[in-house]
């Protein structure tokens, strides 16, 4: 098949939602014709072929981070997808669209593939439909919950990546939608560990690992608060990424009397990051909603227990008292606790690990391309019987 993937994000601009199509564009190009159609960020190639998909950019308004995307990119990124996708498809033969997120990707796939007279498969990721992080979410505002739900309804095929999705589908946008659950998968996980002396982690610390934007969403604010109250002396906070707010995360630490137990290390490769992952004790998330959380299955793949909350997209693969701890949401005093027995309770961190490991084998990327390849052949021939 010729597929035309569509996302405001692609690495390496933006968070989990560009990872996790690149994950599978990289997967379906190994046997089938893939172009991505993304956003131009500062010193990205306007086209290249990178791991067997062709990727387009277009010039977009106000990139100025790779982490985060400024309104300005978004808006600018529909109508210059739409005048280059057009193009493409005018020049190639494309069986089918991959849009992912119904904003802002949505009306730029949806208005290709009409123009096409192909099919549109719309991914939706989490935050695109609910993020109580922000004054802006969809879910909130007239205007936006309008465009989601058209773009939802005109779609050939929707496809959500958990039950949590699934359910903001229903629960705010169309009730009755049929949405195909295909869950996102990781690549293999490479072996080896870091060495905690390179970012200035002691080696006989409890270390505890989290991953993700420095954003408002990803709740890292509350981890370093959990590390303070946890009282536990070894216990050691790694914060892996990038984003607005890593100056005011830094000055919280230090304000806390905890700055020499809280190691931000940036952006790392996927080297450092699974090496990171392999040195530490467990995995700790207070992220306020996740639509899937690939970077759990990441931990869970090198043998973490995961402590996190019990609202989101992980739940439909992580189990309390099985994979590690799954506390209430938003319950600061309960995360606390559960920090403090991992820290406190190697055997429990093995035992967990170990279910962990064995929970996240369903979860690797072959599985999830061969199901959205199986979800393409549909479409693409149920499109032809339409239209003949």
């Amino acid at each position: 098949m010729r597929i035309l993937l569509c996302n405001y994000e692609y690495p390496p601009l933006g968070g989990g939602g560009g990872v996790a199509s690149a994950d599978i564009a990289e997967e379906l190009a190994k046997t089938h014709h893939v172009t991505v159609l993304t956003s131009q960020g500062k010193g990205l190639a306007r086209r290249e072929s990178v791991n067997g998909v062709n990727v387009v950019r277009v010039h977009v308004f106000g990139r100025n981070a790779r982490s985060t995307a400024s309104l300005a990119s978004m808006l600018s990124y529909v109508p210059r997808a739409i005048q280059e996708g057009n193009r493409l498809v005018r020049d190639e033969s494309f069986d089918v669209v991959n849009t992912h997120f119904a904003i802002p990707t949505g009306p730029a796939g949806d208005s290709i593939a009409r123009r096409a007279g192909i099919p549109n498969v719309l991914t939706v990721h989490g935050g695109d439909l609910y993020d109580p992080s922000k004054f802006l979410s969809p879910h909130r505002h007239a205007v936006l919950r309008k465009t989601v739900r058209i773009q939802l309804q005109r779609a050939d095929a929707v496809v959500a990546q958990s039950r949590n999705t699934e359910h903001n589908v229903h629960r705010y946008y169309v009730p009755d939608l049929p949405v195909e659950l295909i869950p996102l998968g990781i690549k293999p996980v490479p072996a080896g560990s870091a060495s905690r002396a390179a970012f200035g982690i002691p080696d006989d610390a409890v270390l505890m690992v989290t991953i993700g934007r420095l954003v408002a969403r990803k709740g890292v604010d509350i981890l370093i608060e959990a590390v303070r109250r946890a009282s536990v002396p070894n216990l050691h906070l790694v914060v892996i990424g990038e984003g607005p707010l890593s100056g005011k995360l830094a000055a919280q630490a230090a304000e806390a009397g905890i700055r020499a137990n809280v190691h931000f290390t940036g952006f790392v490769s996927q080297a450092d990051k699974y090496g990171l992952l392999h040195a530490s004790d467990f995995y700790v998330s207070a992220s306020l909603h996740e639509g899937f959380g690939l970077v759990f299955l990441e931990a869970m793949a090198c043998g973490l227990p995961v402590v996190c909350f019990d609202e989101g997209g992980q739940t439909d693969f992580l189990e309390d008292g099985a994979t590690g701890r799954l506390v209430k949401a938003g319950n600061l005093d309960a995360l606390v606790a559960a920090c403090r027995e991992l820290a406190r309770d190697r055997e429990s961190r093995v035992l967990f690990g170990k279910h962990a490991l064995a929970r996240v084998q369903p979860y690797f990327i072959h599985q999830c391309a061969a199901r959205y390849e199986d979800l393409f052949r549909r479409v693409t021939a149920t499109k032809r019987r339409v239209i003949r």
